[in-house]
């Protein structure tokens, strides 16, 4: 992996661009000889060291924050607010959410954070286009590569950008003065831009590197994934002249990335992380990560293992420590992301949430460190046997006979409730035990930005959108669909109570005093009510007029009938069992206009508040504050016509 000290140094270089020449008269007249001007990106090691910089940027630095969460975790219909309310605004849509985001603390996102972060990743990717494309050099690792990587990262932000806020300004060069002119490009001028810059990109890359590169299989999951974005709903007022071509492209190189980005071989390979540069994080599956490393010196980190654990430490015989995780609970996972699964013959819920953990902080005689802590039932709605959401001192553990301290139950007669509690299943993700302490942030697993799993379900829907059109039948998503569920079944031998995460990457028993909670077993059988096996399962869907029962619930609710809604229903609900908690799933259902129908239907807190205004983000304050039209600052009726209908 690279080692982010380095890109430091490029970021700090791409800060100091302007100050390409001194004062004959500096202070002492001492020549500084350690810092970089903007000659030194007319060198092959300027270049290079940008393209390090711009890959930090782009990639990483969002990952020590909590950006990811807010652009495209909250308001949907996999998550809601856990136990920390710091970023409600932006999951509940309610007053106060607009171009400017009411602060309730120093962890709340600014509506700004977003917008400012990709407009400097473009910056340094226009930069990198233009030294390496000025440079006079035959080396490849300048003319293909780094001119590759800077075409792909500046698509990369754009498509951020459009499927967050539509038309945006489009800015393809570098600044020489300061300018404050700007007008917002359309939609389809942006998606012409971004194919554009990624087909570059596509054209110069080869495969060498992936995860940690961006290759040229890596440019074509993501063209994949602008064809697919702009032949989606949200743009149908202009992009009927380009969908059919756009799905049929999406198919086309969906299929070359499958072909050789084959899946892992079970689900859990994905997370079970030990320790940086690791295997899981080298598995064929994986076209593109955010690398991070082991360093302590590394500025910020990957903080995502922060945002998604429930309060466990405030639970009886429960205390903090470095495998549990620090819980800063910002996230919930909602009934629609329980309910979605097969929970007794797909095994990717017990492999994506905890739900057993260890006491670890005994007290009194009857516990010991090593009893079963807290469990967390994720029942079916149907179960009848439980009469408290919060069950204590009354549900016994069969393997030591004691009783649990801590049991929370998705469905019982008290009609409760998780949502009703700050206690919640922990997407485990982003799970890290190679922290330095129970109250590290920095964490040093990578960040998977893109899959081949995903990339077989763009696929399966483009193939559902071409049957619409009249090519294909919608049976053809099939086996795209069913590639991605055969790997989620349990196979024969296998121990369906047998549960990892990254947090088994602290493998001390004990650290600053703090006995571990980690625990190697999930609560499967105690939520299902079945006795044990070890036969396979089976989730092959063989027919598109018999869907999954827990499809066919989420169908009903929304009120689909068509053929083509019950099919990209599947596929919406498909991409929740396998990318949950992924970074993509508000995009995903503000490009297919279904954000309102299931927010509404899944998410409490959304559910009063969300509307079809908020399909698009609101441009921000600060950005139409700063803006001059005609040498003046924008009026209020200018910044109102610049702004998204609505905010």
């Amino acid at each position: 992996m690279k080692n982010y000290k380095t890109l430091y140094i490029s970021l700090m270089l791409v800060a100091a661009i302007g100050l390409s020449t001194s004062c004959s008269q500096d202070f002492l007249d001492e020549e500084l000889t350690t810092a970089f001007n903007k000659e030194y990106l007319k060198t092959e090691d300027g270049i290079q060291a940008l393209s390090v910089g711009t890959y930090y940027q782009v990639f990483a630095l969002d990952m020590n924050r909590e950006v990811p969460l807010t652009a495209n975790e909250s308001g949907t219909d996999e998550f809601h607010i856990g136990g920390d309310p710091s970023n409600n605004l932006w999951n509940s849509y309610a007053s106060g959410f607009g171009s400017f985001v009411n602060v309730s603390n120093a962890n709340t996102v600014a509506a700004n954070t977003n917008w400012d972060n990709l407009y400097v990743g473009i910056g340094n990717a226009n930069q990198l286009i233009e030294s390496a494309t000025a440079i006079v050099s035959t080396n490849d690792a300048i003319k293909k590569v780094a001119l590759g990587e800077g075409y792909f990262m500046r698509a990369y932000n754009y498509l951020k950008l459009v499927r967050q806020y539509g038309g945006v300004p489009l800015k393809l060069n570098v600044s020489t003065t300061v300018e404050l002119e700007f007008t917002r490009a359309t939609s389809e001028q942006i998606y012409t831009q971004i194919i554009a810059d990624f087909t570059q990109a596509y054209n110069l890359l080869a495969n060498v590197g992936a995860p940690n590169k961006i290759t040229k299989d890596a440019a074509a999951h993501y063209l994949a994934k602008a064809y697919l974005s702009r032949a989606s709903e949200l743009n149908d007022s202009w992009n009927s002249a380009t969908k059919l071509a756009d799905l049929q492209k999406v198919v086309s190189f969906s299929d070359e990335v499958i072909s050789r980005h084959p899946l892992a071989p079970n689900y859990v390979n994905l997370w079970d992380f030990k320790a940086a540069n690791g295997a899981n994080e080298k598995l064929s599956e994986l076209i593109l990560a955010a690398d991070f490393n082991s360093n302590q010196l590394t500025t910020g980190g990957n903080q995502q293992h922060l945002y998604f654990i429930s309060t466990y430490d405030q639970l009886p015989q429960m205390i903090r420590n470095t495998a549990g995780g620090r819980p800063f609970s910002r996230l919930a996972p909602t009934y629609f992301t329980f309910d979605v699964f097969d929970k007794v013959n797909d095994s990717r819920f017990w492999k994506s949430f905890q739900t057993k953990a260890l006491v670890n902080n005994k007290s009194g005689t009857y516990y010991v460190n090593g009893d079963l802590g807290f469990m967390y039932i994720i029942n079916a709605a149907t179960d009848t046997r439980f009469a408290k959401t919060k069950n204590t001192d009354v549900i016994t553990y069969s393997k030591t006979g004691k009783t649990i301290p801590s049991v929370f139950v998705a469905y019982a007669a008290d009609k409760v409730g998780l949502m009703a509690d700050v206690r919640f299943p922990s997407l485990s993700k982003y799970m890290d035990g190679s922290r330095l302490d129970f109250n590290a942030i920095k964490g040093s697993r990578d960040i998977i930005l893109a899959r081949s799993a995903e990339t077989s379900l763009f696929a399966a829907e483009a193939k559902v959108r071409l049957a619409k059109l009249g090519t294909g039948a919608f049976s053809d998503a099939l086996p795209y669909v069913n590639a991605v569920r055969n790997r989620a079944t349990y196979k024969v031998g296998e121990d369906r109570a047998a549960y990892t995460d990254g947090s088994a990457a602290w493998s001390v028993a004990v650290q600053g005093g703090r006995a571990s909670s980690f625990m190697s077993e999930n609560s499967y059988y105690e939520s299902n009510n079945i006795i044990p096996t070890t036969l396979a399962t089976s989730l092959t869907i063989a027919s598109i007029s018999a869907l999954p029962a827990e499809d066919q619930a989420v169908i009903t609710k929304l009120g689909y009938t068509s053929d083509y809604d019950r099919m990209l229903c599947l596929i919406l609900n498909e991409r929740t069992r396998e990318l949950c908690g992924e970074f993509h799933r508000w995009e995903d259902l503000s490009r297919t206009k279904t954000l309102v129908a299931r927010a509404k239907a899944y998410n409490p807190e959304a559910a009063a508040n969300v509307k079809d205004i908020h399909m698009l983000r609101p441009i921000p304050q600060a950005f139409l504050d700063a803006v001059y039209s005609s040498g003046k600052p924008l009026s209020a009726t200018e910044k109102q016509a610049m702004q998204n209908p609505g905010y």
